[in-house]
């Protein structure tokens, strides 16, 4: 049984727009400062080739034109098949959580009795809002954001054939995404709601509060619970993708022994594998024996884990945050890395012989939605590039802080010219004092490094402070080459 959550924002100015400045760091996207009401157990565009109902890749497929008839709805992707098997070619593949996020401002944030929620959940689809309400949601918001890095992304999911569906494909494909479908099945009736595109309401009360629906919701069973195993298309695309991304929420469209699936050939073919549990994660570890299962199987095989503070206290029962993250280390066969979000705090990336700390950046917030997606797009490009990782977890709270400075997630996250100046700006807000508490244990490694202004050498447990002027010199050269490159006509 799904645990299914209200997440409620209070008007504090982590959130509220305001003409100050606050430090921001990136949450997974549903993660506030919150309160949780429990219900239930909850470079340039690329022309692409297409995957069709017919079940074969049409290689010679001409550029999309948005809203064409002649794009099937359920999937396109780059030419997968005229590729050589061994070759990575992709950079991120998203698995999943492809949603519409429907924005409305509302008198009141719907209330907790489940059945309750439900009649104001179909209340508000009796009668569909306007365009101007829809976003892209879900793992969208990660592809965007990595594609505006200059990263070459495909999202892996399923949507449906109507109107919604057709929202997401044009917005993915302008933004230089492609699309490799789910649904193999020729014969499924598309009018039924389990082959329908997901929606999720996103609900703002006049106090800036937040709340969160879907008709994932309401079910025990994932929506796509017919989904049974991967498709030859699905699997040539993680096969060619560096990184494959999933994320908790994915439990909430794909059963469990597809998600099991997808983890176990991305290991075979040497895909990384990178995994945020977000709140799903305590959901999950006291969910069915699947859930549980396929739980244990991402935190143990993924390459790279990302987790808040309280999710790495969750599923280890251990307070500090860096000492969470190395038992995670040595529970983990293949994990490399584990990511803290400590939100306005900064981040902390653990290796098996190192910790590196970087404080946040200061941005005048407006909304926090959407940020923890940016900043795993941006580990993910930090991954990809062999950077440092100071300079990964600086680029990667730059790409969040920016997202912050908008209002809403998909189309709304970071620019690469926001980025960019947020890094210029170089306005850290930095707390030896917590770091200093978080690093009086005996750690056992050899190596702590934090960003910082100044440049000082730690003594045993404390930080060698890397200069935030040197990694922003070395960031700045890369991000500026990519927005001259996708200024560059294809």
């Amino acid at each position: 049984m799904h645990q299914c959550t209200i997440t409620l924002k209070s008007p504090i100015p982590y959130h509220a727009p305001s003409s100050q400045s606050h430090p921001i760091f990136p949450h997974n996207p549903r993660v506030t400062q919150s309160q949780s009401y429990p219900i239930l157990a909850p470079i340039c565009t690329r022309a692409h080739s297409v995957f069709n109902s017919t079940r074969r890749l049409d290689i010679s497929a001409p550029k999309h034109t948005p809203n064409s008839n002649s794009n099937p709805i359920n999937g396109s992707v780059h030419d997968l098949k005229s590729k050589s098997a061994g070759v990575k070619d992709i950079d991120v593949a998203t698995l999943g959580n492809l949603c519409v996020d429907i924005v409305l401002n509302v008198p009141k944030l719907p209330p907790p009795d489940v059945h309750d929620r439900k009649a104001y959940m179909d209340r508000l689809s009796a009668s569909p809002p306007d365009k101007q309400h829809w976003e892209a949601g879900g793992n969208c918001n990660m592809a965007i954001a990595a594609a505006r890095l200059g990263l070459h992304c495909i999202a892996i999911g399923h949507v449906g054939n109507e109107v919604y569906g057709q929202f997401l494909v044009d917005v993915l494909h302008d933004e230089g995404i492609g699309m490799v479908g789910m649904c193999e099945n020729t014969n499924v009736d598309s009018s039924s709601a389990s082959y329908e595109t997901l929606l999720c309401w996103v609900l703002v009360d006049s106090l800036q509060r937040h709340g969160f629906c879907s008709r994932a919701d309401f079910s025990k069973d994932p929506a796509f619970s017919w989904m049974s195993k991967l498709s030859e298309q699905v699997k040539t695309a993680i096969k060619q993708s560096k990184i494959l991304f999933c994320n908790g929420y994915g439990f909430d469209e794909l059963p469990p022994g597809v998600i099991v699936s997808a983890v176990e050939y991305a290991v075979e073919v040497g895909t990384a594998l990178f995994f945020d549990p977000g709140p799903r994660g305590k959901s999950l570890s006291a969910g069915t024996p699947e859930e549980r299962g396929a739980l244990s199987q991402l935190l143990r095989m993924s390459d790279v884990l990302l987790l808040t503070s309280d999710e790495a206290e969750s599923l280890t029962g251990i307070e500090n945050p860096i000492s969470a993250g190395q038992e995670l280390l040595k529970q983990g066969v293949h994990t490399k890395w584990v990511i803290v979000k400590m939100g306005p705090r900064g981040s902390i990336l653990i290796t098996r012989s190192s910790i590196s700390c970087a404080p946040a950046f200061k941005v005048n917030v407006i909304d926090t939605v959407g940020c923890g997606d940016s900043f795993v797009a941006a580990i993910a490009y930090g991954f990809i590039h062999n950077m440092p990782a100071v300079n990964t977890l600086a680029i990667a709270n730059a790409v969040g802080g920016a997202t912050a400075m908008g209002c809403g997630a998909g189309r709304n996250v970071a620019t690469l010219e926001k980025v960019i100046e947020l890094m210029k700006a170089s306005n850290l807000n930095e707390d030896d004092d917590f770091l200093d508490e978080l690093l009086d244990e005996n750690l056992e490694v050899q190596a702590i490094k934090s960003l910082s202004k100044l440049v000082i050498n730690g003594s045993e447990n404390q930080p060698n402070c890397v200069s935030l002027q040197k990694v922003v010199s070395e960031l700045l050269p890369k991000l500026k080459l990519t927005q001259l490159q996708k200024k560059v006509p294809c």
